[in-house]
């Protein structure tokens, strides 16, 4: 350290420290919008794993490794929601997860398939307004079979598959 001046941390250390803080603020966002999003049952962790200080450790972001886990249903352990998630909950836990970091995040757009999986009804409507929500910060496409969803929408294509002989053809 300098003359009067305290030794400072490692800047590696500094961002790990503040990625740990902000991954249970994070939890606990990303836990309350599934509960609006009807996965009230849903366990999820934020989990950031720090190596240890050395050059070896050290890559292009840091020290850490930091993973999302979930159990969509009760019961179930904590597993990286990559390998376990159905493409409803990776859409629903995308979709909570762009409504917290909506302000801060610059990507133009984003895309959801398959949000409506496993939901109906009121929770539709839930899942609709949330969409809504985050087209006011993105361009939000959107593929759904629910009106409740849909209905909150500026445009809507309608795609088509069918069979003509021995062909396939989709239209839009």
């Amino acid at each position: 350290a300098l003359a009067g001046r305290p030794a400072q941390e490692p800047n590696a250390e500094r961002l790990s420290a503040a990625r740990c803080r902000a991954a249970q603020a994070l939890q606990a966002a990303v836990l309350g919008e599934l509960q609006e999003l009807g996965m009230a049952k849903a366990a999820f962790e934020v989990r950031v794993t720090s190596g240890a200080l050395d050059e070896a450790a050290l890559g292009p972001h840091g020290l850490d490794v930091i993973e999302f886990l979930i159990s969509p249903n009760p019961g179930e352990s904590l597993k990286p929601l990559h390998k376990i998630a159905s493409g409803g909950e990776l859409s629903r836990v995308m979709l909570a997860i762009r409504t917290i970091l909506a302000a801060a995040d610059r990507t133009p757009s984003v895309i959801f398939d398959e949000v409506d999986s496993g939901i109906g009804g009121s929770m539709g409507e839930v899942v609709g307004r949330k969409l809504l929500a985050a087209s006011r910060r993105h361009q939000v496409l959107c593929v759904t079979h629910l009106p409740q969803i849909a209905c909150f929408g500026d445009h809507h294509l309608v795609v088509q598959k069918r069979s003509l002989g021995d062909r396939t053809e989709t239209t839009v």
